[in-house]
């Protein structure tokens, strides 16, 4: 995949890069490159700096959008993917591979429908790349109904299995080393799924076992981004970070079998002050309580060869609770998980299958995480969800055993 580049500065070194993946964001680009030529200019002026945008060869003019936008001096690069080649991890890998061509210490990447940045973010997720970290993770508050999949899957997840608390495993701003960008391009476990929305569990989950340096970085404001209702269809995003998960659990199996509980990840910067509060997110509770209940009673047979029988009691009593009572308790969701991932990984059901199979059960578990935390605010369902992970670590035991059986 040889990439389209245009690059009117002729750089050819840069310490510092900021990189804005993107696919028809003409609308919305401007504001965070204009923001990061900021941040660029205010905090790291005694270094060559450079912003990039990888871009999917969109068609309504993301690329002119990006290089008309005024940047202070700062020399911009568009780079893309041939036409018809999509996905956020290809623009990532021309991203890698040219960050290792300019010889950059540090990449800090933001989305390119961020209406929340400040040049701040770009100083605290690049600043500790220059101290020694390989790897920086966003620490932002977001409501607490954006990111279900975060919530819900991705972080109780990996944190009990690598036994590291990143909040935001697959939070789309983050920064890496040019010595990490190396590490991603000789990675082989690069597949389909890493290429499209499977990039960031796994640039986060390689961080974390690869023995690098990690960090959060606090970025003072929310995420205020495109949310959807989490009821909404998941498309193909969800198959993606969940298959890319599964298969790194068969990767790095040996570390997270002998990993027992997590450790705190330290925080770079730090809140003042008031904190901002996210937008609202709707959530259609009846669409949620529906979803379960369809695919539950379409899929019964093939939860029978994924479940253990005693968890598939429990999952059974829970599908017979009215939408008002619906709760799905955390160890049945845990063990859920891990069914899942024993399943995936011992082919007990086809790999596509296992992941279609596990969406309904998914929007049961945000019906469940919004009737416990409707009344809560962001703070307390954020101490309720680290509960949750605790209950994730306290039935880790349960996969190792299916895992190896």
């Amino acid at each position: 995949m040889k990439a389209i580049e245009d690059n009117p500065g002729g750089v050819t070194k840069a310490d510092i890069v900021v990189g804005i993946p993107s696919y028809n964001e003409a609308s919305l680009i401007e504001f965070p490159t204009s923001q990061a030529a900021i941040g660029l200019k205010e905090y790291f002026k005694d270094l060559n700096c450079v912003i990039i945008n990888c871009d999917n060869n969109s068609t309504d003019g993301t690329g002119n959008a990006f290089m008309n936008t005024d940047t202070l001096g700062i020399p911009k690069i568009y780079l893309s993917t041939p036409k018809g080649i999509r996905g956020k991890g290809n623009n990532f890998k021309n991203l890698f591979r040219k960050v290792l061509e300019l010889d950059a210490k540090a990449i800090v990447v933001v989305d390119a429908d961020l209406k929340s940045i400040t040049p701040r973010w770009i100083k605290n997720l690049g600043e500790p790349l220059l101290n020694d970290f390989g790897y920086v993770a966003p620490l932002y508050v977001r409501h607490k109904y954006d990111g279900t999949i975060t919530n819900n899957i991705a972080y109780p997840l990996t944190r009990c299995l690598y036994g590291r608390r990143v909040r935001q495993p697959i939070g789309g701003d983050f920064g890496f080393s040019g010595r990490m960008a190396g590490l991603y391009m000789k990675n082989t476990q690069w597949n389909e799924d890493v290429s499209q929305f499977g990039i960031d569990i796994w640039m986060t989950t390689i961080a974390m076992n690869e023995g690098v340096p990690i960090c959060q970085a606090f970025m003072g404001r929310p995420k205020v981004h495109k949310p959807k209702d989490p009821a909404a269809d998941l498309g193909p995003m969800f198959k993606q970070v969940i298959s890319t998960i599964f298969n790194l659990m068969d990767t790095y199996h040996e570390k997270w079998q002998t990993t027992k509980w997590s450790k705190p990840t330290a925080i770079f910067g730090f809140g003042l002050g008031e904190v901002e509060m996210p937008p609202p997110v709707e959530v259609n509770k009846e669409k949620l309580y529906e979803k379960f209940r369809e695919g539950f009673n379409t899929y019964w047979d093939t939860y029978r060869s994924i479940f253990s029988s005693e968890n598939l009691q429990k999952i059974r009593e829970i599908s017979s609770l009215s939408l008002d009572h619906f709760e799905m308790p955390v160890t049945v969701w845990a063990k859920s998980l891990f069914d899942f991932a024993n399943s995936y990984h011992h082919n007990t059901v086809d790999k596509l299958k296992a992941i279609e199979v596990l969406i309904p059960l998914y929007y049961g578990m945000t019906l469940s995480f919004v009737n416990k935390t409707e009344g809560m605010s962001i703070q307390q369902a954020e101490e309720f969800l680290e509960d949750m992970c605790l209950v994730f670590e306290q039935t880790k035991p349960y996969i190792i055993d299916r895992w190896n059986q």
